[in-house]
């Protein structure tokens, strides 16, 4: 007899892609991290279908923009869909013997220039918006420094001229570009300073991401203590028999 379609034995492969619209949810901010940990739990402990569907039944695809009513509030962040096609609010910074930062929800112009003599500044693009699928910014360092910070799955390329001085990407994350990313060329000097552009997740990512390492941890160590307990439950009726 052939088994219901809920009845059907769950993979671990559609367990990991059912955990991986889970962490899409959370990073979008449709489930909080205390239902995300539950959820991630039961997934990986899913023995079928049935018990996987229930999870997603409410989420969207990663990415979507679900239309809601024209008078309620747009939220603070989401996909990369809900990010991109804003209004500028910044589209330069200048620092002279002082800084600048441009941090949060703000929304980087198309064309973003940042230049910085004797100071330093920083563009942190992890909660920013974009007025366009492709933003150039274009940073001068002058004895100086100018700092980007970005999402590990945005694309960027950097291409500017260090001269007595540096401007490249450093450090690194796990995990790949997002191809529904916008994409970031990071291009200009730096004369006797330095532009770095760095990889780094919100204080918020590093939480979701610490609680899903330790969650997985815990779901482990728990089929490994149900596999010594069955075997010396084996054992034990291996000796009554003898």
């Amino acid at each position: 007899m052939t088994s219901e379609p809920s009845e059907m034995r769950a993979s671990d492969s559609e367990r990991e892609r059912v955990a991986e619209r889970l962490r899409e949810a959370v990073a979008e901010g449709r489930l909080d991290m205390e239902e995300f940990g539950q959820r991630l739990e039961a997934a990986y402990s899913a023995r079928t279908h049935g018990e996987l569907v229930p999870l997603v039944r409410d989420l969207p695809a990663a990415g979507t923009v679900v239309p809601v009513d024209a008078a309620a509030p747009a939220p603070a962040s989401g996909g990369w869909a809900e990010r991109i096609g804003r209004p500028a609010t910044s589209k330069g910074a200048f620092a002279f013997w002082g800084g600048f930062g441009r941090r949060g929800t703000w929304t980087v112009g198309r064309r973003f220039t940042a230049f910085t003599l004797m100071a330093g500044g920083e563009l942190d693009l992890r909660e920013a918006r974009f007025e366009d699928r492709e933003t150039v910014i274009t940073c001068f360092a002058i004895m100086g420094g100018v700092q980007v910070v970005v999402p590990p799955d945005l694309n960027v390329e950097v291409k500017g001229i260090g001269l007595l001085g540096g401007f490249g990407e450093h450090g690194s994350v796990d995990g790949a570009p997002d191809p529904s990313a916008p994409r970031v060329i990071v291009k200009g000097l730096a004369l006797m300073g330095g532009v770095g552009v760095e990889r780094k997740r919100t204080k918020a990512e590093k939480q979701r991401v610490k609680a899903e390492r330790a969650e997985r941890a815990r779901l482990e160590k728990d089929r490994k203590s149900r596999g010594h307990l069955g075997h010396h439950g084996h054992q034990g009726r291996k000796e009554l028999d003898d």
